[in-house]
Formats: structure tokens, sequence, C-alpha cells
């Protein structure tokens, strides 16, 4: 079950998600759980972004849901919201003072088994989430 965590300075609440679950209910749910995930992820960080005063951390979870579905259907913007929003976790994970997500390792679990990268960027969010709601 997910867990609600309030972001200090956000003003906005996040998801602790399991991040296996992530994995299996983006298979499971013939990647529609997926969609809904990518956009409630970008919004999180977009919301945390604001509070924080940067942009690097998104601005429109919409476009880059638009990115992913329908987007994979030309490839490219699905690989492209891919990248960018995996850099953007590693961006929260700094800003929390955590040790960012591994880029190889997400990479091969992006061309090896792609719900494994999911449940990866899940649980580095996880830890970002609860070092901002403790300050």
């Amino acid at each position: 079950m997910a867990e609600e965590v309030q972001l200090a300075g956000a003003g906005s609440t996040t998801k602790l998600r399991h991040p296996v679950a992530v994995a299996i209910l983006s298979v499971v749910t013939l990647g529609i759980y997926l969609v809904f995930w990518w956009y409630s992820v970008n919004r999180e960080l977009a919301d945390f972004g604001r509070a924080r005063g940067t942009t690097e951390l998104g601005d429109s979870p919409g476009k880059s849901t638009l990115a992913l579905f329908p987007g994979a259907l030309l490839i490219v913007p699905a690989i492209w919201t891919t990248v960018t929003t995996f850099k953007r976790v590693q961006a929260a994970q700094r800003l929390t003072d955590q040790s960012p997500v591994n880029g190889w390792l997400g990479l091969v679990l992006y061309v090896v088994i792609t719900p494994a990268l999911y449940a990866y960027m899940q649980s580095g969010l996880n830890g970002a989430w609860r070092t901002q709601a403790a300050s």
C-alpha cells in the first residue's frame, strides 16, 4: 500500500510506493498503471522543484505523460521522456542529499527488463521523499 508523505516546504504530498508493486502493476495492467504512475511521479517532481525554486525537476507532467503514451508509438518520445524523468529522479535525490540512482544500471534495466527500471526509479524517489519529509 502507498504511504502518503507531506513534503516539507513544498506544500504538497507525495506517495511512497512499493517499488515491486510499480513494476508488477505496470505489466499486469498492460501499461495502464504505468501511464498513471508516470504522470504522478512527474507531477510530484514538478511540485517539489517549484518549492525548491528550480526547473531542473520539470514543469509539465502532462507533456511527459503524452511523450510516454501515445508517444511510444513513435518510439523516440518515449525514450526521451524516460531519460529526462530518470534525470529528474537523480536531481531530486541530489537536492535531498541522497546518493543518486546509477544511470548505467538504469540503462541496463531499460534494455533488459524495463519494469525493473520503474521499480529502481521508485526506490530512488522513496529515499528522496523520506529525507525531504523528515526535514
